[in-house]
């Protein structure tokens, strides 16, 4: 965990889908952090007073660039519009639905650069848990206290309190 937190950012003009025949485009903005290693998150609105924030698996977007994925929440899958590549996403909420298209090439240099920053497999390199479970358990002078047994069975160092 000895690593400084990096940010991989890119903003964009993603298309909110309104109808079949009408978008407008939203700006945002991709944020990857080492920090988090698993997590993208994606700010819209991002020039107005209440951005809207979305986080969710790297792993998802990464299988969304190639194939339909998700459940739920998030939906991601690769489509092409009046022969552009974008890949779709279909986000829910209890505040409503949001079907979102972001140019695939933008999203993928993004997230090809992610993928260089922290490579698949080497994500919980990054969370320093093992660095953290070292000094939780690391001993302190008062564990000699705690570790001493009170009462030897040898009968050494032991004091008869009453005689």
């Amino acid at each position: 965990m000895g690593a400084t937190d990096t940010v991989v950012e890119r903003e964009l003009d993603i298309e909110l889908v309104l109808s079949p025949e009408h978008s407008v485009a939203v700006p945002a903005r991709l944020t990857y952090r080492t920090a988090d290693p698993y997590a993208v998150h994606i700010a819209f609105h991002i020039h107005s007073q209440n951005p809207v924030h979305w986080t969710f698996a790297r792993e998802l977007l990464v299988e969304g660039v190639f194939r339909p994925c998700g459940h739920g929440d998030v939906r991601i899958w690769p489509t092409r519009v009046s022969g552009h590549s974008v890949i779709s996403l279909a986000l829910t909420s209890p505040d409503g639905d949001a079907l979102l298209q972001a140019p695939l090439g933008a999203l993928y240099q993004w997230l090809e650069h992610t993928l260089r920053v922290v490579p698949p497999g080497t994500e919980t390199d990054r969370l320093g848990l093992d660095e953290a479970l070292l000094a939780l358990l690391a001993p302190t002078p008062a564990d000699d206290l705690w570790l001493r047994d009170p009462w030897p069975s040898d009968g050494s160092d032991c004091q008869d309190a009453g005689e």
